[in-house]
């Protein structure tokens, strides 16, 4: 097996990006009984224009993309979102890789990111990786999104 390689995501993979999303976020769908989730319904367009706005870290297997996060500093805060990893490569330490290679290149002084509530691994993963709750928000009847923070550079 080829070694998991971490770089930028390039304008000519915003589709495999989307598929990807979409592969992961399953999983996220079948916790909640809703294929509705946002990350679910985002177009091609809409993710193109929101990586004009932010930066995505990507994880390449030869030339296969398997994981991804972006990321967007907004006066010294990290905001991460969409942590996606190949849904045959999860548990496995590519999410970790990821989010840790984000914070690194990130000059901010804290991250923050959001989860949904029925989304244990993930809720276990930002624990274990620094990150607390903040508080709790409804997104819709069925999703109550965990927000959690961390401080950077410590």
């Amino acid at each position: 097996m080829n070694e998991i390689v971490l770089g930028p995501l390039t304008a000519g993979h915003v589709g495999e990006l989307l598929t990807l999303q979409r592969a992961a976020y399953v999983t996220e769908a079948q916790l909640y009984d809703d294929t509705r989730l946002p990350a679910l319904t985002q177009t091609l367009d809409e993710l193109t224009a929101e990586l004009r706005a932010s930066s995505c870290t990507a994880a390449w297997l030869g030339p296969r993309l398997v994981g991804a996060v972006r990321t967007r500093a907004v006066d010294g805060v990290l905001h991460v979102g969409r942590l996606v990893v190949a849904p045959d490569l999860q548990g496995r330490g590519l999410g970790s890789r990821l989010l840790a290679a984000a914070e690194e290149a990130s000059s901010c002084t804290t991250a923050t990111l959001f989860t949904g509530h029925r989304s244990t691994a993930n809720l276990r993963l930002y624990a274990r990786l620094g990150y607390r709750e903040t508080h709790r928000e409804p997104l819709t009847a069925t999703v109550i999104l965990v927000h959690l923070t961390k401080r950077l550079g410590l």
